[in-house]
């Protein structure tokens, strides 16, 4: 399963309904579930974070990945039966050097910077694609 902790408020309507679009798609182990917290608990919710959890940081400065490349770094510990957390900031979205420490992977979706809700439909969007590309489905077009 993918456990998604988004700093900040839960979203409008408009981007629920976008991502849900993308949620009814998914299959596990690719499933997603949603933990809203205000953004100043986020270091204290990855503090508690299980070892053996896969943690992948939304960051600008993380490393850009292709869709494939997303794909097979978060398919691996999926199907090894590990939880994959994905951790979005709030509106400012730093992270501190105890969180990066924590994290397996710190990624960025590109070198713009994005809202951070607009992060939230673009992350659901990418893990469909993940498990469509790690399913050999036509979705992700190379």
């Amino acid at each position: 399963m993918i456990r998604v902790i988004a700093g900040g408020k839960k979203s409008n309507g408009w981007l629920v309904e976008a991502c849900g679009e993308y949620e009814k798609r998914l299959r596990k182990p690719f499933n997603i579930s949603w933990d809203f917290v205000d953004e100043e608990k986020l270091p204290e919710r990855v503090a508690k974070l299980d070892r053996d959890c896969f943690v992948v940081l939304l960051d600008e400065r993380g490393e850009i990945l292709s869709s494939p490349e997303l794909s097979a770094k978060i398919s691996s510990p999926l199907t090894s039966g590990r939880e994959v957390v994905f951790v979005l900031g709030g509106a400012f979205g730093h992270f501190s050097d105890e969180m990066k420490q924590r994290a397996n992977l710190i990624w960025s979706f590109s070198k713009l910077v994005f809202p951070h809700q607009i992060c939230r439909l673009m992350l659901t969007e990418q893990i469909y694609r993940a498990q469509e590309i790690a399913l050999g489905h036509p979705y992700h077009h190379a």
